[in-house]
């Protein structure tokens, strides 16, 4: 069995006295997701949520703590690989989501209430809902 180990963030920054959560459209900008990507050798998984986060949003942000693993499989060539990707809460420090890199074709701020139903992915839904469970959509 193959096994793979991604890293990924959820960013919260507040507007108007309500807290936003930078996300990232990729497959031409039809899927809203969250920042993440494999860690690098000797880097932590909080390490490699980080460098995602500041790589696909342009953003530098602080480390609040880990809110969730998000576990699934997919196929590729070599087989089925089973992925588990850490999930880490990070309070914005500066930067904007117009610097992301290449591999993204957007980043934006969406309410953070709005993201557990409007995130594509399942187990990212999960992962926003456990964030605005831990912050509240007041913040």
């Amino acid at each position: 069995m193959l096994r793979e180990f991604s890293a990924g963030g959820l960013v919260v920054r507040r507007f108007r006295g309500r807290p936003w959560a930078a996300c990232i459209r990729v497959k031409g900008g039809e899927v809203l997701a969250l920042p993440k990507g494999h860690i690098d050798p000797g880097e932590s998984a909080a390490e490699a949520a980080a460098r995602e986060v500041r790589e696909e949003t342009g953003l530098h942000a602080e480390l609040v703590e880990k809110l969730d693993d998000v576990r699934y499989w997919y196929r590729r060539s070599e087989g089925r690989v089973f992925k588990v990707v850490s999930f880490f809460l990070f309070r914005y420090r500066s930067g904007s989501v117009r610097d992301h890199d290449h591999e993204v074709d957007g980043a934006e701020w969406i309410p953070l209430a709005e993201t557990p139903r409007r995130l594509a992915y399942s187990g990212e839904r999960d992962v926003a809902a456990a964030a605005l469970r831990r912050i509240g959509a007041d913040g």
